[in-house]
């Protein structure tokens, strides 16, 4: 039996893969501000903990991770799923509404991680999933911040695959597309307060988008939830998992554009090194 930690797991992907995870008949310690909606939605089950933690909270998250191993004996399976989002473009995003995404997505990510690696590099055996999303592989209009967050995740899970490799430890970033949750509810995702008119012909249309995709998404939460399991079971996981026919076509043709220009430029690139 291995045992999950879940952050965010009151609602969306933390509910449904922590659901997998107790039908596969391994321990979730499930988490999230306010636990009572954990066991609102999960129910009473012997092999779940539900714990409170705000990310943002070190000390909390040292105590969550005590908590499940006091009841547990040990983490096998990290998932670093707790986030939100905020649409509005990068003029219109203020310093409180950056700090306070990158608090969430970025930081308490951090938070997390550095209470849980120690007990998984005393076992020399874990994994570590971070759920980034498409938006921190391709940029969108109207995502800047939101999507710096997850490029901040890309970037930081590319180095954990590298430092934690040798000690036994997995860790993949996971990229999914549009999923039919609550993300663009508004729950989940915050508009800036600012919205100036020059940016109606290119925010204002994805404001538009956001509203009308949402409950419209093309991914089935339940399928992310089931890959996700499949992704843990796997002996060598892939470093990046692009979740959704939109993400795989998305990262297709950023690829292709990336190497056209490199193609483009590559004279002027090779131009700045010291003559040989």
């Amino acid at each position: 039996m291995r045992t999950w930690l879940i952050t965010g797991a009151s609602r969306g992907f933390g509910t449904l893969i922590a659901q997998q995870a107790l039908a596969a008949g391994d321990a979730v310690i499930a988490t999230a501000r306010n636990p009572e909606d954990i066991e609102a939605r999960l129910g009473q089950h012997p092999n779940l903990l539900a714990v409170r933690l705000d990310v943002t909270r070190e000390a909390q998250a040292h105590e969550a991770v005590a908590a499940g191993i006091k009841r547990f004996g040990r983490i096998d399976v990290l998932v670093n799923n707790a986030g939100f989002g905020v649409l509005g473009a990068v003029e219109e995003t203020s310093a409180s509404e950056t700090e306070r995404l990158f608090a969430t997505n970025v930081f308490g990510l951090l938070n997390v991680s550095r209470a849980v690696l120690p007990h998984m590099r005393r076992q020399r055996s874990g994994h570590v999933i971070n759920i980034s999303s498409l938006g921190g592989y391709q940029a969108y209009v109207g995502w800047g911040v939101y999507g710096a967050t997850k490029f901040a995740v890309e970037g930081i899970s590319e180095a954990m695959h590298q430092e934690l490799a040798p000690l036994g430890i997995k860790v993949t970033v996971v990229e999914p597309g549009f999923f039919r949750t609550d993300f663009l509810d508004e729950q989940s995702l915050l508009k800036t307060a600012l919205e100036l008119p020059d940016y109606a012909a290119t925010v204002g249309v994805m404001r538009n988008f956001a509203e009308a995709a949402n409950h419209a998404q093309p991914g089935d939460p339940a399928k992310l939830a089931e890959a996700l399991l499949t992704l843990a079971n796997a002996a060598n996981p892939p470093q990046r998992l692009a979740l959704g026919s939109d993400a795989l076509a998305r990262i297709e043709t950023k690829h292709r554009a990336v190497e056209q220009e490199l193609v483009e430029w590559k004279a002027l690139s090779l131009s700045t090194d010291f003559a040989q």
